[in-house]
């Protein structure tokens, strides 16, 4: 009797061609808009070239036009709230690991962010959320007593 010979195709998942029907409304987008224009005073670090200066072209929204910064490492700045954001949650570069589930599978290990590296952050002034939390996780504090070298 022959067999059915399962072809390995590689695929995994079939994604629907429906709309989603989370897509945001025109004045949703206008107030994301608006909140991204808000000014906000902070200072600029440049982790990956300290005392270094950034420059940069950013369009956040599609009615805005491209804007050019130019931001020196240790610099107090006023930037739209929506460029102060970027500033701290994608500028980074991640550092990945194996994964032990692909090793114990016997299968071509799979790769996962072990760790994101900031290359740049924004710390506001003016106590306003600009994303910096996912940054603040990952420091550590070290204190020193009086007497200790």
């Amino acid at each position: 009797m022959a067999e059915k010979i399962k072809e390995i195709t590689g695929l995994i998942d079939i994604s629907s061609t429906e709309k989603s029907p989370n897509k945001p409304t025109r004045n949703t987008l206008k107030i994301q808009r608006d909140k991204d224009r808000e000014p906000v005073k902070g200072v600029f670090k440049y982790h990956e070239n300290q005392g270094g200066i950034l420059k940069f072209s950013i369009k956040l929204h599609k009615e805005d036009q491209v804007e050019t910064y130019e931001l020196v490492d240790g610099g107090i700045y006023t930037l739209p709230r929506g460029v102060a954001t970027h500033l701290n949650k994608n500028t980074y570069y991640p550092i990945y690991e194996q994964s032990r589930e692909a090793k114990e599978l016997g299968g071509i290990p799979a790769l996962k962010v072990k760790q994101k590296i900031f290359r740049t952050g924004f710390y506001p002034l003016d106590f306003v959320d600009v994303g910096e939390a996912e940054q603040q996780a990952g420091l550590v504090t070290v204190e020193r007593y009086p007497g200790e070298r």
